[in-house]
């Protein structure tokens, strides 16, 4: 008190060792700054459309934080202690902790609403934190302000994951007794915390973008430069720019390199955002398109066409045809559904940068078929191992070593020579891991990390193997149901999910039955050396018609049963299964008699129409009225569900 007299006294704030550096030279910016060292409470926003804007814009620093506060909140009751979040300006957003030291607080604004920057309200734990950069403790008589001196407070900021920039601060707030110099460690705790939930919440969001762009970039090349940003003006990603680009994207400073923050701006109230004037010279001749997440636009991608004189010096990138007549034409079907997730599976495979996928449907539809393809097509690893395991199949014991792999005496049965999981066996290549869905909890934390940190730990063993591997991972379950049930992790599912594709069931895939059928006709036939199977019309018009709960394994189990119990050459109706029978056959589309379908059968299209409608009515339900995620839910892009909206007359806010 008596260095804190003399400052205002004479300017000479040191009293021989009674006053810390950081406090010193706090004083002396407040000081300096002309502030009020009688002030008794901060400024604060009372307006309820401020706070509401305020509450906004910061919405997602105060979800990150929910958890935490929510978790120490009950803890506080009865200590007289209360936490704050201020955000980036210093102003409180969230106040949680014992009720009489919060009622004391409203005394001095120390509330949702007031403004705790050093230059308001002098040296105190959240501005102070906020001007340092660091955490700080402030205690009792150490605030520059008369009116704050009964107060004791210890902040840390909150930092973004993706720049760096101080995005809020954390603060513990209450009578001087509350003061423990371990307080500083705890509000520290849980700003790192807090900025874990925010990185997971940035990952989730970075994903989305890439995910999105994937999807609505048909004619994008892997040799075009690529860079996203998000509606904060981050730069979340950036493949391939040019050197002059790179140069204005990132700034030096110091030992690295720190991403340069845009000023996005929106043009107007529907075109979203404009980066047009924040842009540097050499980045004006880029592609910008607006990438929407969710419903709402969430950045922009940019991208930069391959110059013609860098292009001549280069071997040009496979064409995107040769793929699809290649690997893709093990996969047989001519509908609209199936040739849709096989273009975004072959575009997956020329974006290298997608280093996991998530490949969702039923029992019997082909997916490793789609992970083979996604293989092949890859310059990187289509020569390379593909290691498919199927999850299922491997015990809750023996989950660790079969992915992992163990050395000599590791366990209980261990070899004794040791083992290289999965992992390493597709070092270089693509790992398959069918229903993952069924992968036990304690044993995807493990996943996480070898997906996060690219090497691989044997069990027993503390050396690390560093592993290069693209996972493809399938499941016929509902992973965000699971996830939503506790049943498995969220961390994982929105890892391994960067991009994920819906192989549709057979019973939506119109007019593919008969081509899958004389393609398992003629296949079975080669290989045994027999003749093809002749099938009558009325028994392509019955398949034709039939749901296959069984998707395509279902009917070439069919077609592989009616050659071993072949009487002749032609399959009639009665040679059907019994209980295929049961299903009342209807003329299909493509396979209708000349005189067309009979009276009261309701033709294959207009069946498939309406079963592809009441999916979308269904998907729509399910994710309420969420057009991103009913457009992951159903495998398709959202031009795609746009058009089927439109086609089938579903009001866009009918939930």
């Amino acid at each position: 008190m008596r260095a804190w007299e003399r400052l205002l006294a004479d300017g000479d704030g040191r009293d021989g060792a009674a006053v810390r550096s950081l406090i010193h030279q706090s004083w002396t910016r407040c000081a300096s700054g002309g502030t009020d060292a009688q002030c008794s409470e901060a400024p604060i926003e009372t307006g309820k459309a401020e706070i509401e804007h305020r509450s906004h814009a910061n919405g997602e620093l105060m979800h990150a934080s929910r958890r935490t506060f929510a978790g120490l909140g009950r803890l506080l009751d009865g200590t007289g202690a209360m936490l704050t979040l201020a955000d980036a300006e210093g102003v409180l957003v969230d106040v949680i902790g014992d009720y009489a030291t919060m009622r004391r607080g409203m005394d001095i604004h120390l509330a949702v609403g007031g403004k705790w920057t050093e230059d308001a309200v002098g040296t105190n734990g959240i501005g102070t934190a906020l001007l340092t950069g660091e955490p700080v403790y402030v205690h009792a008589a150490e605030h520059f302000c008369a009116g704050i001196k009964g107060w004791t407070c210890a902040g840390a900021p909150i930092r973004d994951p993706i720049d760096g920039a101080i995005l809020g601060v954390v603060d513990l707030s209450g009578p001087p007794d509350i003061f423990r110099p371990h307080n500083t460690a705890l509000v520290a705790a849980a700003a790192r915390e807090i900025e874990k939930a925010l990185a997971d919440q940035q990952n989730e969001n970075r994903l989305r973008l890439l995910e999105a762009f994937i999807a609505n970039a048909p004619n994008y090349r892997r040799r075009d430069g690529l860079a996203i940003v998000d509606h904060r003006g981050r730069l979340v990603y950036a493949n391939n720019l040019p050197d002059a680009v790179a140069r204005d994207f990132f700034k030096p400073t110091g030992g690295g390199a720190v991403p340069r923050r845009f000023e996005v701006r929106r043009a107007d109230g529907r075109r979203g955002l404009d980066l047009g004037g924040a842009l540097p010279e050499a980045m004006k001749s880029c592609h910008v398109s607006d990438l929407a997440v969710e419903g709402g636009l969430r950045g922009v991608a940019l991208v930069f066409p391959e110059r013609a004189s860098e292009a001549e010096h280069r071997p040009l990138p496979r064409p995107l045809p040769r793929l699809r007549e290649g690997a893709a034409a093990a996969i047989v079907g001519e509908s609209a559904a199936i040739r849709e997730a096989v273009d975004l599976a072959c575009r997956v495979a020329e974006t290298p940068e997608v280093t996991s996928l998530l490949i969702e449907g039923e029992t019997g539809v082909g997916k490793e078929l789609f992970a083979r393809l996604v293989h092949q097509g890859c310059r990187k690893s289509a020569a390379a191992a593909f290691v498919a395991v199927n999850c299922g199949a491997i015990t809750h014991e023996l989950f660790g070593s079969e992915l992992f792999g163990h050395v000599a005496g590791a366990f209980t049965g261990a070899t004794k020579e040791g083992k290289p999981g999965v992992f390493e066996l597709a070092n270089g290549g693509v790992l398959s891991l069918d229903e993952i869905g069924e992968m036990p909890l304690e044993i995807q934390p493990f996943l996480l990390r070898v997906l996060e940190e690219r090497v691989v730990h044997r069990i027993g063993d503390s050396r690390p193997r560093p592993v290069d591997v693209r996972l493809i991972a399938s499941t016929n379950r509902n992973l965000r149901r699971e996830v939503e049930q506790g049943r498995f992790r969220r961390d994982l599912y929105y890892r391994i999910s960067t991009v994920s594709i819906r192989v549709p069931p057979l019973r939506e895939r119109e007019g593919d039955v008969p081509l899958l059928l004389q393609h398992f006709n003629e296949r079975i036939a080669g290989r045994s050396g027999r003749p093809a199977l002749v099938f009558e019309r009325e028994v392509v018009d019955h398949l034709a018609a039939h749901t296959w709960p069984g998707n395509v394994r279902e009917l070439r189990n069919l077609v592989e049963r009616l050659h071993v119990l072949r009487r002749d050459d032609t399959v009639r109706l009665e040679d059907l299964p019994a209980e295929m029978l049961e299903t009342p056959a209807e003329p299909a589309a493509a396979t209708a008699m000349p005189d067309g379908p009979k009276a009261g059968a309701q033709p294959a299209a207009a069946r498939a129409g309406e079963i592809d409608r009441q999916r979308v009515m269904d998907a729509l339900a399910a994710e309420g009225g969420n057009l991103s995620r009913v457009a992951l839910r159903l495998g398709i892009s959202r031009p795609t569900l746009y058009r089927k909206l439109e086609q089938y007359g579903i009001r866009r806010g009918f939930v």
